[in-house]
């Protein structure tokens, strides 16, 4: 294609723009004619009658499901909170009846221990004199 061709096919295209310009703006301006000639009544009904005490036996409604909720989910958690605490203390319990068990065995050995300790002592002159004498 040459220059003037080109050139002839920008001028139609150019035609073609303003042509489709004037017919939006003139379309635009029939559409703003027929709006503006439409008027709107609305009707309202204010006829409404407010039952306040439905809704606010609506609203105890939710807030006793909410309460009662939230009381059962405190009661678990302290049931579990309690079971918890009731086997630790068990587990405590045990452990300190086995320790005292350990404490009074211990005890008795000491007090078996002392006892031949002190036997032994006694005994000590007496085989002391025997092994001299022999």
């Amino acid at each position: 294609m040459n220059k003037i061709d080109l050139e002839a096919k920008v001028d139609a295209l150019m035609d073609e723009i303003n042509f489709l310009r004037t017919l939006y703006d003139a379309e635009l301006a029939q559409l703003n004619a027929h709006v503006s000639d439409t008027s709107v009544i609305l009707s309202m009904d204010n006829n409404r009658d407010l039952d306040l005490s439905s809704i606010v036996n609506e609203v105890k409604a939710q807030y006793e499901d909410i309460a009662n909720r939230s009381r059962a989910e405190a009661e678990s958690w302290y049931q579990n909170k309690f079971e918890e605490l009731r086997a630790t203390a068990g587990k405590h319990g045990d452990d300190l009846r086995n320790t005292k068990g350990e404490i009074s065995e211990l005890n008795r050995l000491i007090q078996r221990l002392r006892a031949e300790i002190e036997n032994a002592r006694n005994q000590a002159p007496s085989r002391l004199r025997a092994v001299l004498a022999r």
